[in-house]
């Protein structure tokens, strides 16, 4: 006999591991709508769609890259915005495989508790879409962070610093 879940609230006989995968779901759910709900509510929706729809190789080099990474952005865009900060881009490169970034923070986001996340997240976005073949950030953003922020990001981040 199959067993069947209810998406709409937990069943009685669930397991723990499966309730925990059910309610970590569901704040995904919500995170993610709540998210998308803030930039569009915050952003020029048109400009990001035709930045969207412009290869990011075409824009190295242009005023318009650090815009176009923004609005490749999914959830991390609205922390990113709505804690005052941005990103910056130290060097960009085309190459055969995509686009080769070197990224810093700008803004509130510099030496945030929260900008090991913020890094993994940008990375992760970018990295989804196939147009960007690496994506590695400065290392003076180390600098930024104390001694347990630095050790932690180095260590559990994921994120190559340059």
């Amino acid at each position: 006999m199959r067993e069947t879940y209810n998406t709409k609230s937990p069943s009685i006989g669930m397991a723990g591991d499966d309730l925990a995968d059910f309610y970590r779901n569901q704040a995904e759910d919500s995170m993610e709508k709540e998210a998308a709900k803030r930039v569009a509510e915050s952003s020029d929706q048109e400009l990001d769609k035709r930045l969207r729809n412009t290869p990011l190789v075409d824009l190295v080099g242009s005023d318009e890259l650090v815009s176009a990474i923004i609005a490749r952005l999914g959830a991390v865009r609205a922390a990113l915005e709505g804690h005052g900060g941005g990103v910056k881009v130290d060097y960009a490169e085309a190459t055969d495989d995509g686009v080769d970034l070197v990224l810093n923070l700008d803004g509130a986001c510099i030496a945030c508790g929260a900008a090991p996340g913020t890094l993994q997240g940008i990375q992760s976005d970018l990295l989804e879409g196939g147009e960007v073949s690496r994506v590695r950030f400065s290392k003076s953003l180390l600098d930024t962070f104390d001694e347990l922020g630095r050790e932690f990001v180095l260590k559990h981040g994921g994120v190559t610093f340059v």
